[in-house]
């Protein structure tokens, strides 16, 4: 009531000018003009989150730049240094926060949404925005190796069949030390693992380190012990790091001493210190006798303490964690090639999915462990391709709970896309299994649909904006809140589905207003794009009816794909394509200039997508690149600096650009268009020429599963198509580059395919 009775914009431009400060309401009006006018001005969630950020920010700026004789995770180390390509000058930064280096890989689970992550230098933070562990190794004689300060390590992930481990190498002249990360199920739960090894040639003392700080910045310590029996560290008086061996000293340090890096020679003195200012740090250290190698475990519980007794402590959806890494691994398909790397990051990508499905879908372990439907919808999809058909269901079904009494599928307020993706993933679960959804579940679905209907701008039939979704935020990285073609082709995308959905249900009332209700809404769309100039639009479709072609356009592509709204070919598409790689690639991807300022990795493999659907060999060169900007441990950030080819934006390791990845291999393979199968469109001509053994499934196709394996001899391929199909509208193609094509229509398994003569490709 207060807020209606005072005048507080009046208040707070008084205040404001009375202690000298920049009027916040006439800058927050002034900043809302670039965008057009929307009923959410700013995401609440995603201003929380910057807040949030930046905070951090700050009191890195506090922490960091005074301090710079401790030693700091590898990003500050290489951001701070002034003779490296990733120094970034502080003089005017607001906050100092990661900009070049946002990498980190993830390790747990498959069925818990708990996720320890490593550094590229092996620190490990095992939860989530917490303190660290570092390992480094003091020699007898000479200076202690410290894996964040040697410019190259060696780091893998290693895919065992019944864990995920990172594994970290630093080495120099006579030191070597070696860590790995991993969870194992054990009788006291799932617990994080940290097997530290060191070696040092005229011996010396292998240290474990705690840190109060993670890949973002500083983490408070308040206080540390030691208990003795257990073995154990207590950190802020709860949780417990334990070793299997007792350590031969523990030392402690508060920031007033400093980094207890500085004082390891020194003597036990005491078990426990408290810092005022969050600082605490301790140091486990442990003797390395000459030329032997002496090896350490680290355990954690996988939930820390305050997680565990909070009532908000995630699980995994309507289930319990009753699988492992190999149960779930049986279920998923497999890419067999030629190319190692290929195969590798494929091998990758099926594991990060897994992990950022466990619960929701969340896009990343850290900075993006939270719920948006657009990623969710998107990592779903691939989810699908690799036959993780109860794990997609299971999440789909959970949508509805997401509903507003609108219909709204609101995972932020304010973006216009979610229905449509909604919509449209549901859609893509009934035609690829058959799932019979409740009554409740499809009154859900038509809800949505309504809403979408219901939301379009009917008025100003002379703008070009008349009969699309409101200007808004959209995807976020697509400029300032405008009428984005993204959010209006998913929801004409989810009409369709709902329409189809409700044919399928004998709800066909319903059924044809939607197709109505589409035919309409596709056709506002195309008048709006016909209503922006040529010369703003340059023969392509550009962010809005308000923009001209800039790389916001990236986003207009998904009428191609994934949504297929248009013909293969489409010469908007594929002028929007040649704009899109003519101005706004860098280093052989496509470069998001806006927001995320950095190499972009899923939004190029959906450019090598409608390339390939077009029969464009280019897609091949971009699959190539997004290969060559992957992390050694086979992970990509959501933006990549053009230097530093570390993480600039977003989490360090993404999950829409590993279900990118997922998506990418299997539609070389198989690939659908309307009710046709097309087999190995997007195959490599070096695998066939290798005369090896290629192959992709099971993957899911509309009403069934389908494996393709192939092996090239000098002029045939021979083929061979593991079919489980109940729909027999479906038609397959085997379209091969370079060989001939042949149409099977579900009744040939086996085929040698002849090589075409070299003039006719």
């Amino acid at each position: 009531m207060l807020k209606k009775w005072l005048p507080w914009k009046f208040i707070i431009k008084r205040a404001a000018r009375a202690y000298g400060f920049l009027d916040p309401i006439t800058l927050l009006a002034r900043l809302r003009r670039f965008g057009h006018p929307s009923e959410v001005h700013e995401p609440i969630e995603l201003i929380r989150a910057g807040v949030v950020f930046h905070a951090r920010g700050l009191v890195n700026t506090r922490a960091i730049q005074y301090n710079l004789d401790w030693i700091w995770p590898f990003w500050i180390v290489k951001q701070f240094k002034p003779n490296d390509i990733s120094f970034i000058p502080r003089g005017f930064a607001f906050s100092h926060v990661n900009l070049t280096h946002r990498n980190w890989t993830a390790v747990g689970h498959p069925d818990l949404p708990h996720y320890p992550i490593v550094d590229p230098r092996g620190l490990v933070t095992p939860y989530l925005d917490s303190w660290s562990i570092d390992c480094w190794l003091l020699p007898e004689n000479g200076p202690m190796l410290v894996p964040s300060e040697v410019e190259k390590v060696h780091q893998r992930l290693n895919l065992e069949d019944d864990a995920l481990s990172v594994f970290t190498r630093t080495q120099k002249a006579g030191l070597r030390l070696d860590t790995t990360v991993r969870v194992d199920e054990t009788s006291d739960g799932c617990q994080t693992h940290i097997h530290a090894s060191g070696f040092a040639e005229n011996g010396g003392y292998l240290v474990l380190a705690l840190r109060p700080y993670n890949p973002e910045g500083i983490q408070f310590i308040d206080s540390i012990a030691f208990d003795q029996e257990d073995c154990c560290f207590l950190i802020n008086g709860q949780t417990g790091v334990h070793f299997n061996h007792e350590p031969e000293k523990v030392i402690f340090s508060n920031y007033e001493k400093g980094d207890v890096a500085h004082i390891l020679d020194q003597a036990e003195q005491e078990t426990a210190v408290k810092c005022d200012i969050g600082m605490a740090t301790a140091a486990a250290i442990f003797p390395v006798a000459k030329k032997r190698t002496t090896e350490i475990t680290v355990s954690m519980p996988l939930v820390d303490a305050a997680a565990a007794s909070s009532s908000s402590s995630e699980t995994v959806i309507g289930e319990s964690p009753v699988q492992g890494w190999q149960s779930c691994l049986d279920n998923t398909a497999r890419l067999k090639v030629p190319d190692e790397k290929i195969r590798f990051l494929y091998d990758a990508a099926v594991r990060t999915m897994l992990l950022l499905s466990a619960g929701n879908a969340y896009p990343g372990p850290y900075t993006y462990k939270r719920f948006w439907f657009r990623d969710a919808c998107l990592m779903i999809h691939a989810l699908l391709a690799i036959g993780l058909s109860k794990r997609a269901s299971r999440m789909i079904l959970d949508f509805p709970s997401r509903q507003t009494l609108t219909g709204y599928f609101q995972s932020q307020e304010g973006e216009w896309d979610s229905n449509g993706q909604v919509l449209w993933i549901a859609g893509r679960l009934h035609e690829l299994t058959g799932i019979t959804y409740d009554t409740a579940f499809i009154k859900s679905i038509f809800k949505g649909a309504n809403w979408i209907i219901n939301k379009r701008s009917q008025l100003d039939t002379d703008k070009p904006h008349h009969g699309l979704l409101p200007a808004g935020f959209s995807a976020e990285h697509l400029g300032p809140n405008d009428y984005y073609y993204w959010d209006n082709y998913w929801g004409l995308a989810g009409l369709r589905a709902a329409g189809r959905m409700a044919g399928d249900y004998n709800f066909h009332k319903d059924q044809d207003e939607f197709y109505r209700q589409a035919a309409a809404f596709h056709q506002h769309i195309m008048n709006s794009i016909d209503k922006v100039s040529e010369k703003k639009r340059q023969g392509g479709i550009p962010a809005s009816p308000y923009r001209r072609m800039d790389a916001g356009a990236v986003g207009s592509i998904v009428a191609d794909y994934p949504l297929q709204l248009t013909l293969p070919n489409d010469p908007m598409i594929m002028k929007t394509i040649a704009y899109l790689m003519e101005n706004c690639f860098h280093s052989g991807a496509f470069f998001q200039d806006m927001i995320h300022s950095g190499i972009n990795v899923y939004l190029t493999l959906a450019i090598a997508q409608s390339l390939l659907r077009a029969g464009d060999p280019t897609y091949r060169q971009l699959i190539q690149t997004v290969a060559d900007l992957s992390t050694p441990t086979g992970q990509w950030p959501e933006a990549i600096h053009p230097f530093t080819r570390g993480g600039c934006m977003g989490d360090g390791q993404h999950g829409w650009a590993s279900a990118e990845w997922l998506m990418m291999m299997r539609n070389l393979f198989v690939r659908e268009e309307g009710n046709t199968i097309i087999i190995g469109s997007g195959i490599f001509p070096k695998w066939i020429e290798s005369g090896k053994e290629i192959s992709f499934g099971p993957t899911l196709i509309p009403g069934g599963e389908l494996t393709v394996t192939m092996r090239g001899s000098g002029s045939a391929v021979f083929l061979d198509l593991d079919v489980d199909n109940r729909n027999a509208a479906i038609n397959i193609v085997v379209a091969i580059p370079g060989y001939q094509t042949h149409k099977l229509f579900n009744t040939c398994h086996a085929l040698e395919i002849k090589r075409l003569p070299l003039s006719l490709f």
